[in-house]
């Protein structure tokens, strides 16, 4: 059996996304053709597969989530969406009046964003827009479950470590995440065990994404109890200042830059 070529999985995925929606896109569709759906396939590394339609990352704000209409009234000053994909929520933030980048690894996603409206927006990593960036942010996003992006123990104080250099004093961290403990699925229970066997965070995921013929390199994603979070930000320059867990499994953390030491 022939392998997936690896590639840029969101971004071909959001496109033809788009395509579906608007009618309009780098591969249009064919007049009076029903559209194929586009779906997000996601491959963990015990062999599960999961899918699910790709057409929510265009959702509008009547399509939201609760949490997420509660997410943008904790945003204030400069906001740093990361993760942005197709500029979801930065775009309405920019509607609102604020000032947002987005960010995010696939030029594709980022192509969309644009496309639709989306001003500021740059394709990097956060490690390296650390490095490079001359704006200070007083707000990080990270919705659409994008807490995962701390990926685990290892990776978790680098990548908070890179927020702390783009920030101003007083910053925020406001990331949705997922507790994954409440399960009584024996799949995802047995997967927890293992995990933990090994060393790893029960909830952190290993995970590839696959769209078509393409797929991204494995990576580590992260699902964790608040409680789980608390630990990994210890010893970093955040603290986790309130959870809101009106919608579990799902809930929003705040956390706040603690100022270095004189």
């Amino acid at each position: 059996m022939q392998e997936p070529v690896i590639g840029d999985v969101w971004g071909e995925m959001i496109r033809d996304a788009y395509a579906v929606r608007t009618g309009v896109g780098p591969r249009p569709l064919a007049g009076g053709r029903v559209p194929r759906p586009v779906i997000e396939v996601i491959e963990r590394d015990d062999g599960l597969i999961n899918g699910a339609p790709a057409d929510h990352y265009l959702d509008e704000p009547a399509d939201w989530q609760p949490h997420d209409h509660r997410a943008l009234r904790l945003c204030r000053g400069q906001v740093l969406d990361i993760g942005t994909g197709a500029g979801r929520t930065a775009i309405e933030l920019q509607r609102r009046g604020m000032a947002v980048t987005g960010l995010d690894t696939s030029r594709g996603a980022i192509d969309i964003a644009r496309r639709r409206g989306l001003r500021d927006v740059v394709a990097t990593t956060i490690d390296a827009y650390a490095e490079r960036a001359a704006t200070k942010y007083d707000t990080f996003l990270l919705l659409g479950n994008n807490l995962g992006l701390l990926e685990g123990a290892e990776r978790a104080p680098v990548f908070l470590s890179a927020l702390a250099k783009l920030a101003k004093p007083g910053a925020r961290i406001v990331a949705q995440g997922t507790d994954p403990y409440g399960t009584t699925d024996p799949v995802h229970a047995e997967y927890h065990r293992r995990n933990r066997e090994r060393g790893r965070i029960g909830g952190q995921l290993r995970l590839r994404l696959r769209y078509r013929r393409l797929a991204t390199e494995w990576f580590d994603y992260l699902n964790c109890s608040p409680e789980e979070l608390a630990r990994l930000l210890d010893g970093t320059r955040w603290r986790l200042t309130s959870i809101d867990l009106d919608d579990k499994p799902y809930y929003l953390a705040v956390m706040e830059l603690i100022e270095s030491p004189i």
